[in-house]
């Protein structure tokens, strides 16, 4: 079978499990997720390589739609909130794992820390519906800190490898800084400047398709810097979404551009990226990882809802269940930290579940919060 086989029946069942999925209320990347554990017993002799190159393509896109979903200035409000949750997290998590690494603080213990603290933009992002608008910005926040960090943690440990001094260490992470910054800068500049010129001229296109070229050479050339400046190219894809937002763009543009990647991303790549990620999922899984799996999520929980409280149950226990979304890209994290030596034994394992039982875990709570609170709606009209 040639790769455009594998992908199409890749696709294919991931699209119809996520539809049985979406029919029975949970979000659609459940499905797409149990697809990966059926092919990854049936398919055989999948050309790898290629597919891990699809693979990327889609957590691109799932970041730059994760982007798209926020503005520099909910991320600046939201992150205000986000970043302390995220450093309390990291630390609980940081001492629950010392034990499985000998009492001894290391990379290993950092990174999977911090795979066991990360929330998934993309699930988040899926899960609104659940929730509203009014749980978002701050889950999102919280996801959007906790990925990019993880993902400049793994290449720092891989630069940290390879680099020669510490000076060259130094500059490469202050390059990195100075990458976001003018970015970010760039952004706040056009939009108070030149914010009415750019909307005239993307109103002069006259295709969606137009639109989306442009943004796509926009997204490619900032993930390429990202390369160059030792990070991972996702995080340039989501720097593109984040900037080009509605306020920005005009609503009309951006709805154009949203319409297209939505359609990419969803449809084709997104499905390809949860699934193949799962299909290599080889992990060997002890009860005892079950356990500790499950100890750390409701400990992260009840943090979470502590930290998150606003006064209201539901609304705290709402915001904590998109924090503790685990997510798939802490899979691909895990990948790579052992594939660097970094992350090896209980902890990679650990790290590696968890990554994908949490997404679980998220949806069940989010689907009871729901069916209550819709069942709480129906008795009070009742009466």
């Amino acid at each position: 079978m040639q790769i455009i086989g594998y992908v199409l029946v890749i696709i294919a069942v991931g699209r119809l499990l996520a539809e049985v999925f979406e029919r029975l209320g949970f979000p659609g990347v459940l499905g797409e997720i149990t697809a990966g554990f059926l092919l990854g017993y049936t398919l055989r002799n999948v050309p790898v390589g290629d597919m891990n190159l699809l693979a990327e393509f889609g957590i691109f896109f799932l970041m730059i739609m994760a982007g798209l979903e926020i503005t520099p200035e909910e991320l600046r409000i939201g992150g205000r909130k986000a970043l302390p949750m995220y450093i309390m997290n990291l630390g609980v998590m940081l001492v629950i794992t010392l034990p499985l690494s000998d009492y001894r603080v290391g990379a290993g213990n950092l990174l999977a820390a911090s795979i066991l603290s990360v929330a998934s933009a993309p699930i988040v992002v899926r899960m609104k519906r659940f929730f509203g608008e009014e749980y978002l910005h701050v889950a999102l926040s919280y996801a959007i800190l906790s990925e990019i960090s993880i993902l400049i943690l793994v290449y720092l440990m891989a630069n940290l490898k390879e680099a020669s001094s510490p000076s060259e260490l130094g500059a490469l992470v202050l390059m990195q800084a100075v990458f976001i910054g003018s970015v970010l800068y760039a952004n706040h500049r056009i939009n108070v400047a030149h914010k009415v010129w750019l909307i005239t001229q993307l109103r002069k296109l006259k295709s969606d398709e137009a639109v989306f070229g442009l943004f796509m050479i926009l997204a490619a050339s900032l993930g390429f810097i990202s390369e160059e400046v030792g990070m991972h190219f996702t995080i340039g894809g989501f720097l593109a979404g984040l900037i080009l937002h509605s306020d920005l763009v005009g609503t009309k543009q951006y709805e154009r551009l949203e319409t297209v990647l939505s359609g990419i991303t969803y449809g084709i790549f997104g499905p390809v990226f949860f699934t193949w990620r799962v299909m290599n999922f080889k992990t060997g899984i002890t009860l005892e990882t079950v356990y500790i799996f499950l100890a750390i999520y409701a400990i992260r929980f009840v943090v979470t809802v502590v930290l998150s409280w606003s006064g209201e149950v539901r609304s705290s226990v709402a915001k904590a269940t998109g924090l503790v979304s685990f997510g798939i890209l802490g899979l691909l994290v895990a990948d790579l930290g052992n594939a660097y030596g970094t992350l090896t034994g209980q902890l990679y394992a650990l790290s590696s579940f968890s990554s994908i039982s949490g997404i679980f875990m998220a949806a069940i709570v989010g689907r009871t919060l729901s069916l209550t609170e819709r069942k709480v709606k129906v008795i009070s009209q009742g009466r």
